[in-house]
C-alpha cells in the first residue's frame, strides 16, 4: 500500500490518541493543580497569630490565633540538599526589603527570620514543590499580608508531616496566680524605680566615699606635719633648757630663759595643733570607714534591686520552657525586649536546673505546649507533637519539674507561654537572640550546610540587663557597614 494510502488510512486514529492523550494530561494537570494547597481564610474574624505550622510533607503553612487556624497557604521549602530542618524555631527579626547576602543578592521580601544563620519565611516564587535553598517561601501577597500582624517571638513548628494543636490540659503545666498577674506591672514599676534609685545612690555613695577617702588622705598628711612641728617645737624647747642650765652670767641666763619662753609658747601652740590634727583625722578616717562602708552596701544592693527590676520586668512577658531529654536538663527564656544593634532582641537565659525524666532511655519525642488564651484563673493550652515517641500526655507524665521553677515562674505565666518537651538538646541555633531552637537530628538539616556559626559572646552589652548564664553574655556589635536591608545585617551569612 502507498505510504500516502497508510496515512490517510492511520491518520485519524493517531489524531484520536494524540486527542486522547491531551485531555489525560489536561485531566492529571488539573488534578495535581486541585491537590495543590490554596490559600484559605477561615471564615470568622482573626486574632493575634500565636503561632505557625510548617508542614514539609504537604508544603503547607498554617498560622493559628488562640481560637484556631486563620490562614492557610502553599509553600516552597528546601530543595533535596539544602532541606528546610525541622524542628521548633520563633521568629527572631522582620525584614520587609531583605535581600540575600549569600546567594547573589536574591529578594527575600517581607522576611521574618528563624535562625541567625539563614532560615526565614519570605515572600518567593512557588513552582508547586520544594525549591528553596533552606527558607520557607510563601506567597508574595500573603508573605506580605502575614508580616504585619505577627511578631517577634511568635513561635513557628516546621514538621516533617502535618501536625495541628490539639486542646490539651495536664497537672504539670503552669498555673498563674491570678492577684500576681493583676499586681505584676505595678511591681515592675515599683522595682524599677527602687533599683533606679539603688542606682544613684550607688553612685553618690561612691563619689561620697571617694571624697572621704580623699579628706582622710589629707588630715593624714596634715597630721604627719603637725607631728613634725610639734617634735621640731620638743626639740627646741629641749635645746633651750639647756643652754639655760648652762648660762653662768645673768646676762645669759636672761638672754636663755627668753628663748626657753619663746621655745615652750611654740611647743604648746604645736601640741594644740597636733592634738586638732589628731581628732580630725581620727574623724576623718572613721567618716571615710563610714563612707566605704555605705558604698559597698549600695553597691550590693545595685545589683540586687537590678535583677529583682529585670525579673518583674519578665514576669510581663511569657515564659518559654525547653525540656531535654539528651541533656536532663530544664531550661526558662523571656524576651527582654532590648534590641540589639545588629539586629533583633535579646533574650534572658538567667534560669537553668536539672530535670528528672523516668525512662531516660526511652525516646519522649518532640511536644510544643502552648498557652493559647486565658480561661478563667488558668489557661488554655494546646499540644503539637512533630516526631516519634511518646504522646504528649504521656511525655509530660515522665517530666518532674522542681517545684522552685514552677514557684518562680508559675503565678505570672501569661498567654503564649509554651513548654517544648524533646529528645534533642538545644541546637547550636539557640543562642542570646534566640528563642529556644530545638533541630530534628532524624530530618535532614541540608538548609544550614552553607552557613557559618554564629559566633560565640563574649562581653555583657549593658548593665542591668539580663543575664547569659547559658550561653554566656553576648558580644558587642561590630563595626560592620550597614548592608541593604532596613536593618543592620553586618555578618550574618544567608
Amino acid at each position: 500500500m502507498p505510504l500516502s494510502t497508510v496515512l490517510r488510512v492511520r491518520l485519524p486514529g493517531t489524531i484520536a490518541i494524540a486527542a486522547v492523550c491531551a485531555l489525560m494530561a489536561l485531566s492529571v494537570d488539573a488534578s495535581a493543580k486541585a491537590a495543590r494547597p490554596v490559600e484559605e481564610t477561615a471564615p470568622r474574624d482573626a486574632g493575634e497569630p500565636i503561632m505557625a505550622i510548617v508542614s514539609i510533607k504537604s508544603q503547607q503553612v498554617t498560622f493559628y490565633d488562640a481560637d484556631g487556624w486563620i490562614v492557610k497557604a502553599p509553600v516552597s521549602t528546601g530543595t533535596k540538599g539544602r532541606e528546610t530542618p525541622a524542628g521548633v524555631f520563633a521568629i527572631l527579626q522582620k525584614n520587609a526589603d531583605h535581600r540575600s547576602n549569600l546567594y547573589d543578592d536574591a529578594h527575600m521580601p517581607h522576611m521574618q527570620r528563624l535562625t541567625w544563620n539563614g532560615i526565614a519565611l519570605h515572600g518567593g516564587p512557588l513552582p508547586g514543590y520544594a525549591a528553596s535553598h533552606g527558607c520557607v517561601r510563601m506567597p508574595y501577597g500573603f508573605a506580605e499580608k502575614l508580616f504585619d500582624m505577627t511578631r517577634i517571638g511568635m513561635r513557628v513548628i516546621v514538621s516533617p508531616y502535618d501536625a495541628t494543636p490539639e486542646a490539651f490540659s495536664h497537672p504539670a503545666l503552669p498555673v498563674p496566680n491570678a492577684e500576681a498577674v493583676s499586681a505584676a506591672p505595678e511591681r515592675a514599676d515599683q522595682l524599677a524605680l527602687e533599683a533606679a534609685e539603688a542606682a544613684k545612690a550607688a553612685d553618690v555613695s561612691k563619689k561620697a566615699a571617694a571624697k572621704a577617702a580623699r579628706e582622710a588622705s589629707s588630715s593624714k598628711a596634715a597630721l604627719r606635719k603637725s607631728e613634725g612641728v610639734k617634735s621640731a617645737a620638743d626639740g627646741a624647747l629641749a635645746r633651750a633648757e639647756k643652754t639655760l642650765a648652762a648660762a653662768k652670767t645673768d646676762q645669759a641666763k636672761a638672754s636663755a630663759e627668753e628663748q626657753k619662753l619663746k621655745a615652750a609658747t611654740k611647743a604648746a601652740e604645736a601640741a594644740a595643733k597636733l592634738e586638732a590634727a589628731q581628732a580630725d583625722a581620727t574623724a576623718k578616717i572613721d567618716a571615710a570607714a563610714s563612707a566605704q562602708e555605705a558604698a559597698k552596701d549600695a553597691a550590693t544592693r545595685k545589683p540586687e534591686t537590678a535583677k529583682a527590676a529585670t525579673e518583674a520586668k519578665l514576669a510581663l512577658e511569657p515564659v518559654s520552657i525547653y525540656i531535654s531529654r539528651a541533656t536532663q536538663k530544664l531550661y526558662v527564656r523571656r524576651n527582654t525586649r532590648k534590641p540589639w544593634p545588629d539586629g533583633g532582641e535579646v533574650f534572658d537565659a538567667t534560669i537553668e536546673a536539672p530535670v528528672t525524666i523516668r525512662d531516660p532511655d526511652l525516646p519522649i519525642g518532640t511536644h510544643v505546649f502552648t498557652a493559647m488564651a486565658s480561661d478563667g484563673a488558668g489557661l488554655r493550652w494546646s499540644a503539637v507533637s512533630i516526631d516519634a515517641g511518646d504522646d504528649a500526655k504521656n511525655a509530660l507524665d515522665r517530666i518532674s519539674i522542681p517545684s522552685e521553677v514552677l514557684d518562680r515562674i508559675a503565678p505570672t505565666a501569661l498567654p503564649r507561654s509554651s513548654i517544648i518537651v524533646s529528645d534533642e538538646p538545644l541546637s547550636k541555633e539557640t543562642n542570646y537572640r534566640t528563642e529556644f531552637v530545638a533541630v530534628l537530628s532524624n530530618q535532614p538539616q541540608g538548609g544550614f550546610k552553607t552557613r557559618k556559626p554564629t559566633p560565640p559572646p563574649v562581653v555583657k552589652p549593658w548593665e542591668g540587663g539580663g543575664f547569659f548564664s547559658f550561653f554566656g553574655p553576648p558580644p558587642p556589635p561590630p563595626d560592620a557597614k550597614r548592608g541593604r536591608t532596613r536593618q543592620v545585617q553586618s555578618k550574618w551569612a544567608w
